[in-house]
């Protein structure tokens, strides 16, 4: 496959395990990721509002291709109920030629 870098992996995080399931479960039912992996808890540590604050996530791994991007920021920001809810994306700048076409196959 010649062009790996139309793959990403885009990541959001959660409180609470059910909104992670259904964003994941709605990404995968419309074809906008081929799979999301859910990992956690884990902690985070940020700045909100000017103060330090912590608290318990569930991580999104969110597989699908580039020009995806908007639909699934979109339809997180539907789902999410945090106020500003982390979503970046990353390439996937090489991986197995096999796995890339299953990501294909599946959107």
């Amino acid at each position: 496959m010649k062009n790996r870098q139309k793959y990403i992996q885009i990541f959001t995080t959660t409180t609470k395990k059910n909104d992670a399931y259904k964003i994941a479960k709605t990404l995968v039912n419309k074809k906008l990721s081929a799979c999301v992996q859910i990992t956690g808890p884990i902690e985070s540590v940020y700045r909100w509002h000017g103060k330090i604050e912590k608290s318990r996530e569930f991580l999104c791994i969110i597989k699908t291709k580039m020009s995806n991007y908007k639909k699934v920021e979109k339809e997180i920001k539907i789902i999410h109920p945090y106020e500003l809810p982390e979503i970046i994306a990353l390439p996937i700048i090489e991986g197995s030629q096999e796995y890339l076409e299953w990501i294909n196959k599946e959107l």
